[in-house]
């Protein structure tokens, strides 16, 4: 069976609302809501299909567009692969040219509408940012804390609370203390023993690598409202965490670093290919900084992760 290629847009307006379209009860998948976007044509740029299709069913001009994500999937009666971008600037009012009912809806309110089994990594992928914040190790509380406060501050949107040097009471007590800085402001993952999962319901949980491979088979650990993210370093993390079913992962080393100078490091190369052949959101790790986001976004990332590249220094 030919997988069929479609072009998809996460539309993102001025003020950060998404458009989304809801498909005709007539078609494949039909009443549910979807990214706009349709067929790229043999021997057609994607980009080219995309703005061709958002043309048509919507009456605007792609102006300006990046790739957000690619996945594939298959369902019973045919196999897909979503080359998502993100249009970030057009020309025109969009309409449903077509007569599909629109909605402008913001990424928050993005779970809360029906969309196709193919289109779930999409819509987290359209929910998140494209810097991941970590925190740095060995610092006392009152610096991490303010530094935390600092960093959102400036405008990152997703930290996680990384602490490997403390014990378990301090890390939670810091725990308190960052879901109160980042409410309503930014998202916290926390890290540590699922056995604490319900003491801290705002946050979302990231997995270290051995946990990925103790709780894979057991799947999911909480309900999709959530974030649930994982570290990989390799193809068969990555399939662990396909498994369980997490909402995005981090990728790394993907350069030599100071805090883990024996790793490995993937190469671009390499990263770019373990990213093809993932259908979730990536943030890649490991030497890289700000700088790298337009390369990261270019193999298909998310975006990319760093403490110091990240961290504001005083």
């Amino acid at each position: 069976m030919k997988r069929v290629h479609v072009a998809a847009a996460v539309i993102r307006g001025v003020d950060g609302r998404i458009l989304i379209a809801r498909r005709a009860d007539t078609q494949h998948q039909g009443g549910l809501w979807e990214f706009p976007g349709g067929k790229v044509e043999d021997g057609e740029a994607v980009e080219v299909a995309l703005a061709r299709e958002l043309k048509e069913e919507l009456g605007i001009v792609v102006t300006a567009a990046r790739p957000l994500i690619k996945v594939k999937h298959d369902y019973p009666d045919k196999q897909v692969l979503l080359d998502v971008w993100e249009v970030s600037s057009f020309n025109g009012e969009p309409h449903g040219a077509e007569g599909q009912p629109l909605a402008w809806v913001s990424p928050r309110e993005l779970p809360n509408y029906d969309f196709p089994e193919a289109n779930q990594p999409i819509v987290a992928a359209a929910s998140l940012p494209y810097e991941y914040l970590i925190t740095p190790d060995g610092l006392e509380t009152p610096a991490l804390l303010r530094g935390m406060q600092k960093a959102i501050a400036s405008g990152i949107k997703l930290v996680q609370l990384r602490a490997p040097n403390m014990y378990d009471p301090q890390y939670r007590d810091v725990a308190v203390d960052a879901v109160g800085l980042c409410a309503g402001k930014a998202q916290l993952m926390l890290k540590g023993p699922l056995e604490w999962l319900g003491d801290f319901p705002a946050a979302g949980w990231h997995l270290t690598s051995a946990q990925l491979r103790k709780y894979a088979s057991k799947g999911r650990p909480f309900p999709r409202e959530r974030w649930l993210a994982a570290s990989c370093h390799n193809a068969e993390e990555l399939a662990l965490a396909e498994q369980m079913g997490v909402d995005f992962v981090t990728l790394s080393p993907v350069q030599a670093t100071r805090t883990h100078p024996e790793a490995r490091p993937l190469g671009w190369e390499q990263a770019s290919q373990l990213v093809d052949g993932f259908n979730k959101p990536v943030f890649l790790l490991g030497g890289v900084s700000a700088n790298d986001r337009q390369r990261a976004w270019s193999i298909g990332a998310q975006g990319v992760a760093g403490i110091r590249a990240f961290w504001p220094e005083h």
